[in-house]
């Protein structure tokens, strides 16, 4: 295994420069790849091709996954997908490619912060359960209850107890979910020490990305044994039949968002739906219309 701190230095800007253009909307990666790169001989033949794929991959993916997200809203499922793994771990890369191309309406993202003081005094579940999905819904989870099991076990923020408590309820919560109609898929994604390492580093070389960085994050890698015994055990104590984890390999980011969609679309028996043909109706023209002009003190500034 060739670790990080083995790697030349020209070796790691250069992974580094990737992790930046990585991170960037996929038709802006494409059109740096098409023109600016292809020119300045940094990509080979044989990685532009691989790219050119992953994209065409990507896209199909993403045409699925429009089918996927007409059938839920037609057939009125409940779908709730959860998110986990180690900070940088690339699972908020695989919920913008996800939702890139769907309906905000249909398919949302809750992202909850740590719980305020009135939350801690509550059930531990309900803040997440006023994030469940209705009928026609699909609920992406970056982090969920799970938390308890990662952060707040390793951080010290829950109790023994608190923590044992959790063990105990959270197959039976998931349990009554399934029983309610809801669909829960769980993933954890898996990465290594030293992936991490490099990019937590694209992070605080990336100013678009800086903000990513929290000192929850730089303190998970000094915890990082203790994060993979807390993972451990989540993984053996909630691995239930009704909704069983899922790991994806994510040390190579594309293929890792490949592989999870390809995934999550065979979880569900989805079916494209007919949708009647789209026809454009004729504007109607009043004589007597007149558009009012509008001010150009009103008119935002051509800067560009």
């Amino acid at each position: 295994m060739t670790f990080f701190s083995d790697l030349p230095s020209q070796d790691i800007l250069q992974r580094i420069a990737d992790e930046l253009v990585d991170g960037y909307d996929e038709e802006l990666e494409l059109e740096i790849e098409d023109r600016q790169w292809d020119e300045e001989g940094v990509r080979s033949p044989e990685d532009r091709l691989e790219r050119q794929r992953y994209f065409r991959e990507l896209f199909r993916l993403q045409g699925e996954l429009v089918k996927l997200q007409d059938w839920v809203q037609h057939t009125r499922q409940k779908v709730v997908i959860l998110f986990e793994g180690r900070d940088a771990a690339g699972k908020g890369g695989v919920i913008k490619r996800i939702t890139q191309r769907l309906n905000p309406r249909v398919v949302r993202v809750a992202a909850l912060p740590a719980p305020n003081d009135r939350e801690r005094t509550q059930w531990y579940f309900q803040r997440y359960v006023a994030h469940l999905p209705a009928a026609g819904e699909i609920v992406l989870f970056d982090r969920s209850w799970y938390n308890r099991a990662g952060v707040e076990r390793v951080m010290g923020f829950c109790t023994d107890d608190e923590y044992e408590e959790f063990f105990r309820s959270v197959p039976e919560f998931e349990k009554m979910l399934v029983r309610s109609g809801i669909t829960l898929v769980k993933y954890w994604f898996s990465i290594t020490d030293e992936e991490q390492h490099l990019r937590f580093l694209g992070r605080i070389h990336d100013p678009l990305k800086q903000w990513k960085l929290s000192p929850m994050d730089l303190e998970s890698r000094v915890r990082w044994e203790e994060y993979t015994k807390a993972k451990e055990a989540m993984l053996e104590r909630t691995h239930i039949p009704e909704a069983p984890w899922w790991v994806v390999q994510a040390v190579d980011k594309k293929k890792a968002r490949l592989n999870c969609i390809a995934h999550l679309l065979g979880q569900l028996p989805y079916e494209e739906v007919p949708h009647p043909a789209v026809v454009l109706p004729a504007r109607v023209r009043n004589p007597d219309y007149f558009r009012q002009p509008v001010p150009a003190s009103m008119y935002v500034p051509e800067v560009y």
